[in-house]
């Protein structure tokens, strides 16, 4: 039968189509990895690697065995949380997937006082966009996401966290900078910069755009909060960015100005989504309390959702 270490390492090739990034991931040398995929080979009788020096291509009976030994593994690692949850919850190493339009400003507020309270919990944080993170989800690579709600899948639990105000973001010499709040209506024929189409804050902003009669820009359609901050501060036009955001990189560096929309505020609701039957399911949503307890006291721009 295939060792489970053979089946671990057929999936990260899979992934990687590399063997040295492959072996690098696993921790091994590279002709460890290759001969242990070979042996594996062997022992199925199939070949599931084309080899070259120009590229691994796998073959489609070794992606469709990469793809159940994903799920395998995922089961082998929930029975090994649930051994640990039984001597340790709340410990031990959760692979966590957080938005790039989040990761950076929201795990800052909250990891200092997590790491207080439960300092055998760790956190193991990739960060993405959040099609992706949801595919490393669902075969098992990552535990927990952190990303903006709602997402759909049938077989996933989430827990709202908090609701985050949007705020309008000019350049410092803009009218608009001027005034305590900006009226909608003043939006209208505004060019609105925000991050490429695929992300959910995007389809946000989109939104605003079409209600207010402001003009979103597809000509820049930005990768990262830091590069739609520089722009907006060369003048490119407005934006619409996330509260948290704002204080972490908009406040200190004075680049460009924030102001609330008068009326109701605009927001996004952030949460945590898992798989519904994970092991550490019970202890996600523990954990997603003392996020919020924690989000009170760090957090005052946000509206912790209970």
């Amino acid at each position: 039968m295939p060792t489970l270490q053979q089946l671990r390492y057929l999936a990260l090739l899979d992934e990687t189509l590399h063997f040295r990034r492959a072996a690098e991931r696993a921790h091994v040398t590279q002709p460890t990895l290759s001969a242990q995929l070979s042996a594996l080979e062997e022992k199925l009788g199939l070949t599931l690697v084309e080899r070259s020096r120009a590229r691994v291509i796998m073959t489609p009976e070794g992606h469709d065995i990469a793809t159940r030994a994903r799920r395998i593994l995922r089961e082998v690692d929930e029975i090994l949380d649930l051994a640990h949850r039984g001597r340790q919850p709340l410990g031990g190493t959760v692979r966590v997937g957080v938005v790039a339009s989040l990761g950076s400003y929201f795990l800052p507020l909250v990891i200092p006082d997590l790491h207080a309270s439960h300092p055998d919990l760790r956190l193991y944080v990739r960060e993405g966009a959040a099609a992706d993170l949801l595919a490393r989800l669902d075969d098992g690579t990552l535990d927990m996401l952190f990303v903006p709600l709602p997402v759909r899948g049938h077989e996933l639990e989430t827990a709202r966290l908090f609701r985050e105000p949007l705020l309008a973001v000019a350049a410092n010499d803009h009218p608009l900078a001027a005034l305590d709040a900006v009226p909608r209506d003043r939006l209208k024929g505004e060019t609105i910069l925000s991050l490429e189409p695929g992300h959910k804050l995007h389809e946000q902003v989109r939104q605003i755009c079409e209600d207010t009669g402001a003009e979103i820009s597809l000509d820049y359609g930005a990768t990262s909060l830091d590069t739609i901050r520089q722009m907006v501060g060369m003048g490119l036009g407005l934006s619409l960015l996330p509260a948290l955001y704002v204080r972490s990189e908009v406040q200190p560096n004075r680049l460009v100005t924030a102001r609330p929309l008068a009326g109701p505020q605009p927001f996004r609701t952030v949460g945590m989504v898992w798989r519904k039957r994970a092991a550490r399911a019970t202890e996600h949503m523990e954990l997603a309390q003392i996020l919020r307890g924690i989000l009170r006291r760090t957090a005052p721009e946000v509206t912790v959702i209970d």
